[in-house]
């Protein structure tokens, strides 16, 4: 009996603690930053496994660009670079590459083109199962600038008639290396940067 009593008294004494000292400590502690896990998801949504970028691919996607730039006749004209990421922030390069693909692969890919190029069509499974893979990858705002930009690479491709597609195929290679940096956390190379 004077065990339970004990036993009694020493609960009590916890219970005491704990609505005394830990319950405020628990009610003032910061709470996350709302919309935190939603950024953390968004983020999730926005990533691709490095094994997606298998080497067999990526040598049929150089491949592919180097025999549509063979007969690219404009040398002044760039459709996939840093200007696509023109006020965009970081966060959302992910985003605009995954809409770039997107057009890349409609309206360049899945044409004429998928039958006159050697690899068109493997490349052009590839790069759809990524965007299908970043299909709930989402920008934080600025999806108006995302589009302006994308917009205007559309007017550019136009504007160049047919060789804006031989352009688009020829700058592939380009294509995969900004989507592997900007949708991977692996170490950034700088394949975006080579000049042809």
């Amino acid at each position: 009996m004077a065990c339970l009593q004990t036993l009694t008294k020493s609960f009590s004494g916890w219970v005491f603690f704990c609505c005394c000292c830990c319950l405020p400590l628990l009610l003032t502690s910061p709470l996350p930053p709302k919309g935190a896990g939603v950024a953390s998801t968004a983020h999730h949504a926005c990533r691709l496994r490095k094994m997606n970028f298998q080497p067999y691919i990526r040598n049929h996607t150089y491949t592919l660009a180097k025999t549509a730039r063979v007969s690219d006749q404009d040398t002044d004209n760039r459709l996939i670079g840093q200007q696509l990421y023109a006020n965009v922030k970081e966060s959302n390069h992910c985003y605009m590459m995954r809409r770039t693909v997107e057009v890349v692969v409609k309206d360049v890919l899945l044409t004429e083109a998928k039958d006159q190029y050697l690899y068109a069509k493997e490349v052009a499974e590839f790069l759809a199962a990524l965007t299908q893979q970043l299909r709930h990858c989402e920008p934080s705002g600025q999806k108006e600038q995302i589009e302006k930009n994308l917009g205007e690479m559309k007017r550019k491709m136009e504007e160049l008639g047919k060789n804006g597609k031989t352009k688009a195929i020829g700058e592939l290679d380009l294509l995969f290396d900004y989507i592997e940096n900007a949708c991977t956390d692996a170490p950034k190379k700088g394949g975006h940067k080579k000049k042809y």
